[in-house]
């Protein structure tokens, strides 16, 4: 009987259908004996063949492919039914069309991130929370591009004493004063009342040329400031006329704990992504 850590009572099985005699296409390694000149002794030689076939990833090679298939936004037709289902809505229930539409991450004032789509039409941005397990819209917030004055890029800060700081780059649009907040909507996480929203690049923006496209913050930011600047220019609402302004400067997230953010970003709560299986 063979033991852990011996090799004996191992046998070799071949794989190969009845008929094939083909050799495969793997590397094959052989051992040869041969004389030491000096001693007389038997060395081990490794004559290798070498293998035909080669693989190729992109755009990174140190990428694990069955990491991109737990998002289930990154499974075959997921993102298309997404964008059919959004575009008929919001034909249907606000008489726009579609212009551009991204796939990127949410982070809200809690550090917390979230899985978004956004579509930009000529008058408004559209924040969909789309839930690629049921394909199914959840939530979808409205943002008039007349109403967005200031576009902040930059890199994630934090107070000095906060224990859950970030790396990376982000942006963030406003359409209203953070000063005139209130307390409450500041403090409480699950408000919705926040006058801002920031935004950065979504964990599969490298695994194909399909998700660099609609993934990449450059490329939303390249579309929305001048879609902006046009639906201010042709905006006619009443009261005094706002011009944007595109600052280069840190993006503040006032958490200083971050206890929420710390359990719900190591687990991507806030994406549709496959759990695993909890039986047998």
């Amino acid at each position: 009987m063979s033991t852990i850590g011996s090799f004996e009572g191992f046998q070799p099985v071949s794989l190969n259908q009845e008929g094939e005699d083909q050799p495969s296409e793997t590397e094959h390694l052989s051992v040869e004996e041969e004389e030491d000149p000096g001693n007389g002794q038997k060395l081990g030689q490794i004559s290798r063949q070498l293998s035909v076939t080669k693989s190729t990833l992109y755009p990174n090679p140190y990428h694990k492919p069955y990491i991109s298939r737990t998002y289930f936004a990154t499974r075959p037709g997921a993102i298309e039914t997404a964008v059919e289902d959004l575009k008929g809505h919001i034909s249907e229930t606000v008489g726009e069309t579609i212009q551009a539409f991204w796939l990127l991450t949410q982070i809200d004032h809690w550090n917390n991130e979230k899985e978004r789509m956004l579509l930009l039409t000529d008058k408004t941005l559209f924040i969909c929370k789309y839930d690629f397990i049921m394909l199914s819209c959840v939530q979808l917030q409205q943002i008039p591009l007349s109403a967005i004055y200031h576009v902040c890029l930059g890199k994630f800060a934090f107070p000095k004493m906060s224990l859950d700081k970030r790396p990376g780059e982000g942006l963030r649009i406003y359409w209203g004063s953070a000063e005139e907040q209130s307390l409450w909507s500041r403090w409480n996480p699950w408000s919705t009342d926040i006058p801002y929203a920031t935004f950065t690049e979504h964990p599969m923006v490298y695994t194909s040329e399909k998700f660099l496209k609609i993934c990449k913050l450059s490329g939303f930011t390249s579309k929305l400031v001048p879609a902006i600047q046009n639906a201010q220019k042709n905006s006619t609402a009443s009261g005094r006329e706002k011009r944007l302004t595109v600052l280069t400067q840190p993006i503040l997230i006032e958490t200083y704990t971050g206890l929420m953010s710390f359990i719900g970003n190591r687990n991507k709560l806030g994406y549709s992504l496959a759990r695993g299986s909890i039986g047998f």
